[in-house]
This record gives structure tokens, C-alpha cells and sequence, in this order.
């Protein structure tokens, strides 16, 4: 889904329908501006930019899945104070860390100081307990530091101290090496195992004394053991995941031009996918660019929503996921082996519920106003009804139902959006045999009364005046 448009208004419009689903956020502000908020300017001082991004990171965290997690890529100049709203947005304890990007390789001889070499990106989850990270694939120079110098029928490993800091006096004992030599650790180290352990793996052939059997003894680490995955460093170098050089050499052979001044490689996209997601999960960009994420989603099979509000929408954007669908090579496609398939969706943003009176617009459609209430009530994505019903579902022993646009076939008293005994009678079919405590009806207006309502256990409410925003 390619979305065009403001993109706190877009991500207002997503929430009735994705809160709690998207698996990974990365987004790429505009690090000091009001570009994503206008016009692509870089002219904003640090507060005025952190209370436009303030409200667009607490819709962001509403979308995000417990177990999801957010990337924001940010320069020297914003980063501290990032981090202090997102502390705010999404808690402290739920920082997962900031990795630090190296994006150039050649300085600046201009620069009276520093020639800024790296960039950030800060991570924060949705709930620490629940977060979990994956691993980085294992490469071949990864395992070319595993050998087998004592023919282990175990096959490669290699080896990794023994002794470990602070000390902790239960774990000093004295080592016999087979040559005879006798070992202790060093002043304010222990051994990493108990002594009991320690027989048990030298009996296990697992602890490595050098050839001539005299060396300080090393712990063995097998290949085949360790083949999951690698746990990911902060330092990111432009060998692994690229730079800003790479990132505009994929945009002019897509486009032939250089519209974006600091497009993020597909390579780092992809280690933050890789890292972040699963095949089929959902993700989101809402700050989308030239459309690096969504490409770099499709290319790996997740699910994607890009918003963004300039024309770049439909000249960049849409025209790059039409070549990443016919199967172009460039970015991380060889890679993924990536062939092409799949489609997307196109979408700019439609009016607001409300006019300029406080009206319900009459443009509005049934399932638009139901969606809204069903969240706003909730605080859950609104599930679409198969077939055109009032009821919008029952929440915690609570139904809702919804009386509007002639739902009923008929817009008159008795027929549609008007609370009767005619329409509590339909709705209550609509329910069928399901338990509730309490049924809320919205609706133009009630023909029953007050008292009569609270026998029903009904709640009414007025359209369009008990009609709330998030």
C-alpha cells in the first residue's frame, strides 16, 4: 500500500485499521526540517521539528505490534534529542540500542572540524518482554575463522577464552595443563566454568591446550553449533550495508537523476528487515522518499505501507515498486534472488469526517464512520463485516452498533438511522444468541426513552455530536 498524502493524516487514517499490526517501523526524517510536514526544506530550529514529530511517534506507537519494533535514522544534531521523546513515547525500558551508520568514507577537506562520516539509528521496541531480535545470517568469512587443527570428529570450531571478569572466588582453581603446567587466572579474573564443569568438558574434549598441550587452555566453539545466526554489532560499515554513495548510484539508474540528497541504501534497509521481520510480516515507512523500504519490503516478502506526501508519491515511488515488480537487478535483488511478482496498491487521502460546520460529511461511506468508532470505542482495528450489517462487533461484553447511511435500506424513521423499536429489533437479529453486557447504539436520534433504554442495557449516542476523535 503506497499512500499519498500528509502523513500524520494518513497514519490517523491507518490507525482504525492497523493498530497493533505492523511488525516493523523505519522511518527517515527529515533530520532538522519541516520537509516531511511541507515542503522538503531543511529550515526548521530543533524544538519547532521535535513537536511535529511528537505526535506522528505517538500514532507510530499505536501501530506498532507488541512485539514490533521502531528504527528512526537521525544525524549528530537531532539524536539527543530524539532520544529524550521517544524515552517519553515509547519508554525507557523499551530502547533496544542505537546503531551508529557508517554513510560516508571519503572526508570533507571543506569542514573546519569534523568530516561527519556516520549517521544513527536509534531502536526502541513496543513491549521489551515480548521483543525479540533476530540474527544476522552467518557469512562465509564468518566461518572461515572456524578450522580443526586436532581433527575433532566434530568437525570446525574455534576457540574463545576461558577466563572471565569479575572474579568470583568459587570459580578460581588451579589448572593442570598435559604438559604439566599448573595455571591460575589472572589477578581480578575467574574461570567462566566451575571446576566440576571444567573436568567435564576437558573430558568432553572441549577445552584446547595448544599443540604442544602447554598453552593457557581455550574453550572450543563448533561450527555446527553455532550455525543460527550472528548477534548484530551497533557499528554498521558501509562495506556491509552500504553508504549515501551507493544510495544515490541505485537512484539514477532507476530514474537517471538525483532528486534525494541522502537516499539510504537497499542494503541497510535490508539489514534492518532482516533483523526486525519475518517473510509476510507488516511494515511501515511513513516518511517513504523515494520509496527505498517498500522496494526493499517486497524484494523479501513482507508486507509494506509507504507514505508520502510529495509528487515524488507517483513519479518515484509507484514507478519504482512497477519495476521491482517487473524484476529489476539493481539494490539487493541478486542478493534475495529476487525475480519479481506481487502488486501493490495506490491510495491518496479522502476527505475528513467532518466538515467545516461539524458535520458528517455526506461523502462519507458506512464502513469509513464504523471503523473510526469501532477504534475510538476499542482502541482495536476495525475487521471489516463480510456482509453489510449494523452490528460492528462485540468487545469486552460490550456490542456496538452502528445506525447510519441507510444501512437498514432505508434512511427514514423507521427504516434506518433512527433508533426505533423497528431498528433495536433488527439490530438485536443481527446479534443472534451472543452474550453482552451492554449494547451501544450510534445513530441521528432515538425514538425510545431513557428509561426503557436502561432496561435494554442500550447506550445511545448521538451522530454526529457523540462522535469523538482519537
Amino acid at each position: 500500500m503506497i499512500i499519498q498524502g500528509d502523513n500524520l493524516e494518513a497514519l490517523k487514517a491507518l490507525l482504525p485499521f492497523y493498530a497493533g499490526q505492523v511488525k516493523c517501523i523505519y522511518i527517515d526524517p527529515p533530520y532538522n526540517t519541516g520537509s516531511a510536514f511541507e515542503h522538503y526544506d531543511d529550515n526548521l530550529e530543533h524544538t519547532k521539528w521535535l513537536s511535529l514529530m511528537y505526535p506522528r511517534l505517538e500514532i507510530l506507537r499505536e501501530l506498532l505490534a507488541e512485539d514490533g519494533s521502531i528504527w528512526i535514522s537521525i544525524d549528530a544534531d537531532e539524536q539527543a534529542y530524539l532520544k529524550v521523546i521517544c524515552d517519553e513515547v515509547f519508554g525507557r525500558n523499551n530502547f533496544i540500542d542505537e546503531v551508529v551508520w557508517q554513510r560516508s568514507y571519503a572526508p570533507i577537506n571543506l569542514k573546519k572540524t569534523f568530516s561527519r562520516s556516520t549517521d544513527y539509528i536509534v531502536v526502541y521496541c513496543k513491549d521489551n518482554s515480548r521483543f525479540i531480535m533476530n540474527q544476522l545470517p552467518r557469512t562465509d568469512e564468518a566461518d572461515s575463522r572456524f578450522s580443526n587443527p586436532d581433527n575433532d570428529p566434530r568437525g570446525a570450531w574455534a576457540s574463545g577464552p576461558i577466563q572471565a571478569g569479575p572474579r568470583t572466588e568459587s570459580r578460581v582453581y588451579e589448572i593442570i595443563t598435559p604438559s604439566g603446567r599448573k595455571i591460575l587466572p589472572p589477578a581480578e579474573y575467574c574461570w567462566r566454568v566451575s571446576k566440576d564443569k571444567y573436568d567435564e568438558m576437558v573430558a568432553d574434549n572441549r577445552i584446547y591446550f595448544g599443540t604442544n598441550g602447554n598453552n593457557v587452555p581455550r574453550i572450543k566453539r563448533f561450527l555446527s553449533e553455532v550455525r543460527d545466526g550472528i548477534v548484530p554489532l551497533t557499528l554498521w560499515l558501509r562495506e556491509d550495508v552500504g553508504d549515501n554513495q551507493e544510495g544515490k548510484k541505485e537512484i539514477k539508474t532507476l530514474f537517471g537523476d538525483d532528486v534525494f540528497s541522502t537516499p539510504k541504501p537497499e542494503r541497510l534497509i535490508q539489514r534492518v528487515l532482516t533483523l526486525a521481520t519475518n517473510p509476510g510480516d507488516l511494515v511501515l515507512d511513513s516518511f517513504l522518499g523515494s520509496g527505498t523500504t517498500a522496494a526493499v519490503a517486497h524484494k523479501m516478502g513482507r508486507r509494506y505501507i509507504g507514505i508520502e506526501m510529495g509528487e515524488q508519491a507517483k513519479t518515484h515511488c509507484v514507478v519504482r515498486l512497477k519495476k521491482v515488480i517487473e524484476g529489476e537487478q539493481g539494490g539487493i535483488s541478486k542478493a534475495v534472488g529476487w525475480k519479481g511478482g506481487g502488486g501493490f496498491r495506490f491510495y491518496t487521502l479522502g476527505d475528513t469526517i467532518f466538515d467545516e460546520n461539524g458535520q458528517i460529511r455526506e461523502t462519507i461511506k458506512f464502513d469509513q464512520l464504523a471503523a473510526h468508532l469501532w477504534f475510538y470505542e476499542t482502541k482495536t482495528p476495525f475487521d471489516k463485516p463480510k456482509s453489510k450489517s449494523t452490528l460492528l462487533g462485540i468487545r469486552n461484553n460490550i456490542a456496538y452498533a452502528l445506525l447510519y447511511n441507510g444501512i437498514l435500506r432505508d434512511k427514514s424513521v423507521n427504516g434506518g438511522n433512527v433508533l426505533t423499536s423497528k431498528t433495536l429489533d433488527a439490530i438485536s437479529k443481527e446479534i443472534g444468541k451472543d452474550e453482552y453486557e451492554k449494547l451501544v447504539i450510534y445513530g441521528e436520534s432515538s425514538r425510545i426513552g431513557a428509561a426503557r433504554l436502561k432496561e435494554l442495557r442500550v447506550e445511545f449516542k448521538q451522530t454526529p455530536y457523540d462522535v469523538r476523535a482519537k
